[in-house]
């Protein structure tokens, strides 16, 4: 007889790869039961996942993601208990699915829809005043860091997926559109079940990019100038601050070799 661990291992290789491995003939009921539990484990999670990307089966069909959703059920099952942050790489694999109906911009779509997902049920926090910055001497603010609120995504696509997004949102779609290939540099915010998409020009999208990521102001800036060395970052921290996108002002955690 098989120990208590290989029958762990023999399960979970019959119900998440689908392996035959003759687990069945040890289990109480056999091969019916446990095709009751392989149908279970297989229609929570590909439920969990479309439920999670409704606009990308209206772009592709429900069909395709669905049947999309069941293979990477069983290749990618979930590491983490928190079923909420499971499907994060869901949209590449959805770019390697075969298929008529997989556009060549349904990644980015669904990538789009991922942080969207995301961002809608997050909570804004209390921003800083206007003249939160302006206390702090000019010689030390390049080396702080900003916390920006936690409903801000930046995302950069290849195609004008967030016209599609706005498309599907609506209900309306145009009497023809052609896609055509695009650099977009997306700003996401969203709070309390709204959000809202902004483009960016790609040396503000860098600059907002790397302070949500930690980077201290100093190295934002260094990197934005490579990008555009016209670039003001004078202008850029107001503009953010006026948004009310800025939470504390600290120490900055981000390694500047990372």
């Amino acid at each position: 007889m098989p120990t208590l661990t290989e029958v762990q291992a023999m399960v979970h290789d019959a119900v998440v790869p689908g392996e035959a491995n003759g687990i069945e003939a040890l289990l109480v009921g056999g091969q019916k039961r446990f095709d009751i539990h392989r149908r279970n484990f297989e229609i929570s999670l590909v439920n969990a996942i479309t439920g999670k990307f409704p606009a990308s089966a209206w772009l592709a069909g429900s069909s395709f993601v669905t049947e999309a959703a069941r293979r990477y059920v069983h290749r990618h099952p979930p590491t983490a208990p928190c079923i909420a942050e499971y499907g994060e790489s869901f949209p590449e694999f959805l770019s390697e699915c075969p298929g008529p109906e997989r556009a060549p911009y349904l990644s980015d779509f669904a990538r789009l829809e991922w942080h969207i997902g995301h961002i809608s049920i997050a909570t804004d926090e209390p921003a800083i005043p206007a003249t939160g910055l302006a206390e702090i001497p000019s010689e030390v603010l390049p080396e702080l860091g900003l916390r920006l609120q936690s409903g801000l995504r930046y995302l950069e696509v290849s195609w004008p997926v967030d016209w599609l997004m706005e498309f599907f949102l609506t209900d309306t779609a145009p009497y023809h559109l052609r896609m055509e290939p695009e650099s977009v540099w997306l700003e996401l915010r969203g709070a309390r079940g709204e959000f809202s998409m902004n483009r960016l020009a790609r040396a503000e999208y860098v600059f907002r990019k790397r302070l949500s990521e930690r980077h201290s102001i100093g190295d934002a800036v260094d990197d934005v100038i490579e990008v555009d060395a016209a670039f003001d970052p004078g202008v850029a921290l107001a503009m953010i601050l006026s948004s009310g996108m800025i939470t504390a002002v600290e120490p900055c955690l981000q390694d500047p070799n990372s």
